[in-house]
């Protein structure tokens, strides 16, 4: 329950204090912040790329204080077994979804063997499931009346999703690589209501291909205004108001 008197800064950093992941405290404050700024606009939010919940719950924190009823999390949640190894020794996925194989992180080489073994390995020891660490991490922070989880790509989310579905916010932490980046820009733009932001992770840092990928679709697109790197690895843009989705 959000206390008022308390920065908002200081819950966050207690809400994500247990929960593993990358996502720093500054770039979680920032993703509050847009779901904040843009309480008056009608729509849900959307997050592609969710692991075990971190960034996730930040924005069902924000959404609860603003009135926004859904938190869309979609990611493959790999499972152990998915993994793969290439020659090379790097690791990436290939996760199988009703008889469909979607693979993940390939493009840009793949995960290496050291923050693979230091980071992702141990909670698989520790779980067993990333998805199983995710569902429990909602249910523990207690946003399970905010937080809708879709098992899949952005694509099959986009493809089942309602005629009249808008979002106000998309925070974009897929995979890394060029093509997979732009296609979850395409299939959540659609979606962003005019006056909506979308937030990418991991910008201008080391992932050319989440750079490449805002310079062709954002920058210097007149559908956005507001393109700014905000926090040291987040990017955000907003969708120029009076444009249609």
């Amino acid at each position: 329950m959000n206390n008022k008197t308390v920065p908002v800064i200081k819950q966050i950093e207690d809400l994500v204090d247990d929960v593993p992941g990358w996502t720093p405290l500054d770039q979680l404050y920032t993703l509050f912040n847009l779901v904040y700024a843009t309480a008056g606009l009608t729509g849900d939010i959307v997050e592609i790329g969710s692991w075990c919940g971190r960034s996730a719950i930040v924005l069902a924190f924000a959404a609860r204080m603003t009135g926004v009823q859904n938190v869309h999390c979609i990611d493959l949640f790999p499972e152990k077994q998915d993994w793969v190894q290439t020659e090379a020794g790097h690791h990436y996925i290939k996760v199988n979804i009703d008889g469909s194989e979607h693979e993940g992180y390939k493009g840009f080489g793949g995960v290496w063997e050291e923050p693979y073994s230091r980071d992702i390995a141990p909670l698989y020891e520790k779980h067993g499931s990333v998805f199983a660490i995710f569902k429990d991490t909602v249910s523990r922070k207690g946003f399970t009346d905010i937080i809708k989880v879709h098992r899949g790509t952005s694509g099959m989310f986009a493809a089942g999703a309602e005629a009249d579905f808008k979002c106000k916010l998309a925070f974009i932490d897929g995979d890394h690589s060029y093509e997979p980046v732009c296609d979850d820009f395409r299939n959540v733009d659609r979606f962003l209501v005019p006056g909506g932001w979308v937030a990418f992770d991991d910008a201008f840092s080391v992932y050319e291909g989440v750079n490449r990928s805002i310079a062709d679709n954002v920058i210097g697109n007149p559908a956005y205004d507001l393109s700014q790197q905000m926090a040291r690895k987040l990017f955000v843009a907003r969708k120029r108001p009076g444009t249609s989705g």
